[in-house]
């Protein structure tokens, strides 16, 4: 199969190329850090770049919390315009596969249950909450404590910043595509997604590339909050295979498919930097209480149907990974 990987220099879509590679595909690549012209928002350059092309891999985007709102226009530009602008190809050039590379921020907080009123849906953490140091949720109907659980992939959208709406965004305009051409569409809603090769000192790397860079340094990583945060963590070979897998599968065509992609193995923030720490031979962690508004407290969701429906499952567990990570190089 030939697939254009868009992003495939980047951190996850290398390891994307390097995974079809291994299975006899032929991955191109069209990233702006290869060729400034590979520009998914640029319908020239996409629609020569897919040629010949059997499958796409969308994974360019700016990714990261952000600034507020205060870099939108640069996230809808790249995320939402280039997805539409190498959809709007993809119908022309009569390319009718893509899988997405979607994200787990589309749900918002994770799943919770009251004692009292079973599932429920806290709204955003209040600020007056957070500069208290009270970061757990409590139940919108009797402000009980709630305890966290999974999520799949039915539960409603709530998107709680300018990335997580922007990659909703994405998974919708597939969709159309899908419907409007007969094509297949899978978005694989990645988690915390950490492994060799991971950009450094950026504002838009994951927490992992943080807490690496930091011990590179020779500092301590700094955890915010209280450290408590439930997270999934997921190496990137792990979904480069999903990537992989989704690509060869067979799809039902006019629909998009959704499918969480994470370890099924939560662990909180904290624990993830002792471990990164004690694999590195470096400092211990430093918890600080900080915060960024936007962040959600627990995101933790069930893989299962990516497991069941396509037969993925993840290999590297969470203690061999952190120790491969402490030890692995990382991009500039």
């Amino acid at each position: 199969m030939r697939v254009l990987v868009t992003g495939g220099a980047g951190f996850i879509g290398s390891h994307v190329v390097a995974a079809l590679r291994e299975r006899g595909h032929e991955p191109l690549v069209f990233d702006v850090k290869v060729d400034p012209a590979a520009d998914v928002r640029d319908p020239v350059a996409v629609g020569r770049a897919l040629g010949g092309v059997d499958a796409v891999c969308h994974q360019a985007a700016m990714v990261g919390l952000g600034n507020g709102v205060a870099d939108a226009a640069e996230y809808v530009s790249r995320n939402d315009l280039g997805t539409a602008v190498l959809l709007a190809a993809m119908a022309e050039a009569g390319v009718r596969r893509l899988v997405l590379a979607g994200s787990m921020v589309v749900y918002g907080e994770g799943r919770y249950a009251c004692p009292l009123h079973g599932v429920v849906r806290p709204g955003p953490r209040d600020v007056a909450d957070l500069d208290a140091g009270r970061f757990e949720p409590t139940c919108p109907v009797c402000g009980e404590g709630l305890s966290p659980g999974l999520v799949g992939e039915d539960a409603p959208a709530d998107p709680r910043n300018v990335y997580a709406t922007t990659k909703l965004a994405q998974e919708h305009l597939a969709a159309v595509w899908a419907r409007c051409t007969g094509g297949s569409a899978v978005s694989l809603r990645y988690h915390n997604v950490y492994g060799p090769g991971m950009p450094r000192d950026t504002p838009y790397a994951g927490v992992a590339s943080f807490f690496r860079s930091a011990l590179a340094r020779g500092e301590a990583p700094r955890v915010f909050e209280d450290g408590g945060q439930r997270r999934d963590f997921v190496h990137v070979g792990d979904v480069a295979a999903a990537n992989r897998v989704a690509l060869e599968a067979e799809a039902a065509p006019g629909v998009l498919a959704v499918y969480n992609t994470g370890s099924g193995d939560p662990h909180t923030v904290g624990e993830m930097a002792r471990a990164l720490a004690a694999a590195y031979g470096g400092p211990e962690p430093v918890v600080t209480g900080e915060y960024r508004l936007g962040d959600v407290r627990h995101i933790t969701a069930d893989s299962s149907r990516l497991r069941d429906e396509l037969g993925w499952k993840p290999e590297v567990g969470f203690a061999r990974g952190m120790t491969e990570f402490a030890r692995a190089g990382m991009q500039a």
